[in-house]
């Protein structure tokens, strides 16, 4: 499981940088700590699906961009 959480942090980090956002404006943008981010991008915790559907809107992207291929 903690395979995946890194997976999905490595995706999301990827999507962010491609949008030119940084961690303090996506935290800003999606009500989440800034630390919360990085944590998420360093794949330290396992958030929730709302989480998931908060930073994909945030990002302007459709939430299976957000998870990672096997």
């Amino acid at each position: 499981m903690k395979h995946l959480a890194v997976r999905f942090g490595e995706q999301l980090r990827e999507i962010r940088k491609s949008r030119g956002i940084s961690q303090d404006k996506l935290a800003l943008i999606a009500d989440i700590d800034r630390s919360y981010v990085g944590r998420i991008e360093r794949g330290e915790v396992n958030i929730t699906l709302e989480k998931v559907y908060d930073l994909a809107e945030a990002l302007e992207c459709n939430v299976t961009e957000l998870l990672p291929i096997f």
